[in-house]
């Protein structure tokens, strides 16, 4: 339960870096294009969608990184044990 409260944590906080920088890069263009800083409802949900996608692929990717960490630890520990 521990690698998969880190690997959320990790991911949660890479997906909303990632959404926050894409939200702010679309208010900038929207800002180039119209010269306002409005900020349409469109634009959060997008950045809603990008944290969703991000926070998935992140999880998905640093449960397997910390699983395949774990099993090389008890691999290490297992050799440990069969030398002595």
């Amino acid at each position: 339960m521990k690698p998969n409260l880190k690997a959320c944590g990790q991911a949660m906080v890479t997906a909303m870096v990632n959404a926050a920088l894409a939200v702010a890069l679309m208010l900038l263009v929207e800002f180039a294009i119209s010269g306002s800083f409005q900020v349409p409802a469109t634009y959060l949900w997008a950045g809603l969608l990008i944290w969703l996608v991000i926070f998935a692929a992140q999880f998905w990717r640093q449960r397997h990184l910390c699983r395949s960490c774990e099993t090389a630890q008890d691999v290490a520990g297992d050799q440990t044990h069969q030398i002595y």
